[in-house]
């Protein structure tokens, strides 16, 4: 295939990921935000001023970045597993696989179908912390990359589940039991410097604190973990998932039989 064919390719398959879930977005794109809008009435209007500051930041200004990239972790995720899953299920993913699209093809396509959803929805969550928080941008940089990265990251992971996934109920599995508790054990709603020192070292394992860390600097200056681990541990993570399910790809696993 030349340049412009893999483009066509790209393109269509983004714009189908895209019109998917923008054709039922009070199903997509409203309930993230009421939910994320719910977090910062109860643990930012309620129970911050209670708490009072975290790190020299009002309590709602330290868990808004957070929340925000909560709310694109697990969108991004969402999107592309239970896309890729449906079209095995419907068995359409059969008319790109007789395709001569290439397998970095069809995984960039969802991959960015993914992010637009998750950096959409993370831009919603923004507008509505507005009415609760004063947002001041410390490196516009570090917060545009860190989002873009981890949008990547989570729609990989989430292509991952939808490969491997045999039913529905898998689709679920993962976030339930592990992206979700990781998520909120990612430091969102406090500073791992709290934490007495084996549970720091315990947290350190967990690739969302420094995502969050990081994307918190983007907003406030501060951050629990050096930048330079955090764009590493990204980086490293994004690299194993894109070989990994371009593998998976390849070999058809679970979608060639």
């Amino acid at each position: 295939m030349n340049s412009r064919e893999l483009w066509i390719s790209f393109q269509t398959i983004v714009i189908k990921e895209v019109s998917r879930f923008a054709r039922i977005w009070p199903q997509t794109i409203v309930p993230p935000v009421i939910t994320t809008s719910l977090y910062f009435v109860i643990f930012g209007s309620l129970i911050g001023p209670r708490i009072g500051e975290m790190q020299g930041f009002a309590y709602m200004d330290f868990i808004v970045p957070g929340l925000i990239l909560m709310s694109v972790i697990t969108n991004s995720y969402a999107n592309v597993s239970s896309s890729f899953y449906s079209s095995k299920f419907q068995r359409s993913i059969e008319e790109i696989l007789v395709s001569p699209t290439p397998e970095w093809i069809i995984l960039a396509g969802y991959i960015c179908g993914g992010m637009v959803r998750g950096i959409g929805v993370g831009l919603a969550v923004t507008l509505v912390a507005l009415f609760f928080s004063d947002l001041a941008i410390h490196n516009l940089f570090v917060l545009c990359s860190v989002v873009v990265l981890t949008s990547i990251l989570f729609a990989l992971a989430g292509f991952t589940n939808g490969m491997l996934a045999k039913s529905f109920d898998d689709i679920s599995i993962i976030p339930t039991f592990i992206l979700t508790p990781l998520t909120y054990l990612g430091g969102i709603f406090y500073s791992v410097k709290l934490l007495p020192d084996f549970w720091q070292g315990v947290s350190l394992i967990n690739p969302i604190l420094y995502m969050i860390n990081a994307f918190r600097y983007g907003f406030l200056g501060i951050s629990d973990i050096g930048l330079v681990y955090s764009y590493v541990i990204i980086l490293v993570f994004i690299a194993i998932l894109f070989f990994v399910n371009f593998q998976l790809l390849r070999r058809g696993h679970g979608i060639r039989s």
